[in-house]
């Protein structure tokens, strides 16, 4: 402890050794009282048995293994009588004067490192139920500096329950082995009260497993409520206040967002969506696939509705960049898809009707696509999406006459580190319709 006068004895008699012996050393580590619960966890890591300040061991690193349990300030003053001859006269006024003065000295040095620290401030990215594939293939995305940039230094924090520990740990381990030079630190965290301490991005990854058969859907939508019920007031203490938090999984995208604005009613509503992409990415595959093209010359496909539920893809605004066809243009050059595929009955009948299919195949990707999916929407988020249209579930104003209030995957464009609804889209009759059935089936 910093303001124990034992440990000033002993550090003193530590520093004459050091001064006086050519092989001796010493390590001084200094905790405040109020942190004094170290003491447990190191004698728990070491395997040793000691209550009282200070604690003082010998290590060998000449000859490697674990250190060896010296003892208190008796035991040390013992240990440099027998090996050394040498022992501390030191009364205890000057121990006394030399504590205070230590733990005056140790406030300023925490004092000057927190000012460093908030010179130098990583983004804290904290991500939920993060054992999950998704999150194991979303670290190096993060990491690579391709989302938030080349200059900017992250810290990702791991959070999920206990059973999970031993897969957080070696997800840990094996991101510090590969070395990003943008990533400061990654942690495990298993308990929920210091969750989302200073969050700047929240990933909640965490799912149900949907069996209709095994329970009802409003059993499973009260798991999710729950969840978030736990979640939003911790988001809304520890977190920064400008937090952005992203609803992503397998299922209830859209209500996971919902729920969060309900149980964190503090939480900027424009700061919590729910990630569509993958539908997006999904349906431009096919739609390459029919065109013989490249699948990231598909631009501007829309993803209305419930991203893990019923959804509609709006092909009307979707365009190609770079088709080979008899006109070409330069590479900002595009054509209407819709121009371009002139065999309507595929759209209507294989491609409409085949989002069974679509949502067979988003389903089974249970890691890169998904993955891939919400580090797509933080750069956008981040670096803006000029000129292309990306689906996102955000709470409703009103917006193409969707009911207020509900989470619903609509179109929108990032710039300046916000989003805003392209309400200038014109939508259809046919997409109107849907649109009436979709929101009555979220509401």
């Amino acid at each position: 402890k910093a303001n124990c006068p034992y440990y000033a004895k002993a550090e003193l008699l530590a520093d004459y050794l050091q001064t006086n012996l050519p092989n001796f050393r010493v390590h001084k580590i200094i905790q405040h009282p109020d942190k004094w619960e170290w003491l447990h966890d190191i004698c728990e890591t070491n395997g040793w048995e000691h209550r009282q300040c200070p604690i003082i061991w010998r290590e060998l690193l000449d000859r490697g293994g674990k250190g060896q349990l010296l003892g208190g300030l008796n035991d040390f003053l013992e240990y440099a009588q027998q090996y050394y001859g040498i022992t501390s006269m030191m009364l205890s006024e000057e121990m006394l004067d030399i504590a205070e003065e230590n733990l005056q000295a140790h406030l300023e040095i925490v004092k000057e490192d927190e000012e460093i620290k908030s010179l130098i401030k990583p983004m804290q990215i904290w991500i939920t139920s993060a054992s999950v594939p998704i999150c194991y293939h979303l670290i190096p995305l993060l990491a690579n500096g391709e989302v938030f940039g080349i200059t900017t230094e992250i810290s990702i924090h791991l959070l999920d329950t206990v059973q999970f520990k031993e897969i957080l740990r070696s997800i840990v381990m094996e991101a510090e082995d590969m070395a990003f030079p943008l990533l400061r630190s990654i942690s495990e965290h298993t308990g929920l009260d210091q969750a989302f301490i200073d969050a700047d991005i929240i990933i909640v990854l965490d799912d149900v497993l949907l069996n209709l058969e095994v329970q009802s859907l409003e059993n499973y939508i009260r798991e999710v409520s729950e969840i978030c019920q736990v979640y939003a007031p911790l988001i809304e203490k520890n977190a920064k206040s400008e937090a952005k938090v992203i609803s992503s999984g397998k299922t209830f995208a859209n209500l996971k967002a919902t729920m969060l604005r309900i149980y964190g009613p503090s939480i900027r509503p424009e700061n919590i969506i729910a990630i569509a992409t993958s539908w997006e990415s999904a349906a431009k595959a096919m739609l390459a696939r029919k065109l013989n093209m490249s699948t990231a010359g598909v631009k501007d496909v829309i993803v209305w509705g419930n991203i893990t539920g019923s959804n509609y893809i709006d092909l009307s605004h979707a365009k190609l960049y770079g088709y080979d066809c008899a006109i070409r243009g330069p590479p900002n050059f595009q054509h209407p898809l819709l121009n371009m595929i002139y065999d309507s009955e595929w759209i209507h009948s294989e491609f409409l009707s085949a989002q069974s299919t679509l949502s067979s195949r988003v389903s089974r990707c249970t890691a890169m696509l998904p993955a891939h999916a919400i580090a797509t929407v933080l750069r956008y988020w981040y670096h803006g999406s000029p000129g292309e249209i990306i689906s996102v579930g955000i709470l409703s104003e009103g917006q193409f006459c969707i009911p207020e209030g509900i989470t619903c995957s609509m179109p929108v464009r990032f710039q300046n580190g916000n989003w805003e609804v392209m309400t200038e889209l014109e939508i259809d009759e046919t997409t109107q319709k849907v649109l009436r059935r979709l929101s009555h089936e979220l509401v």
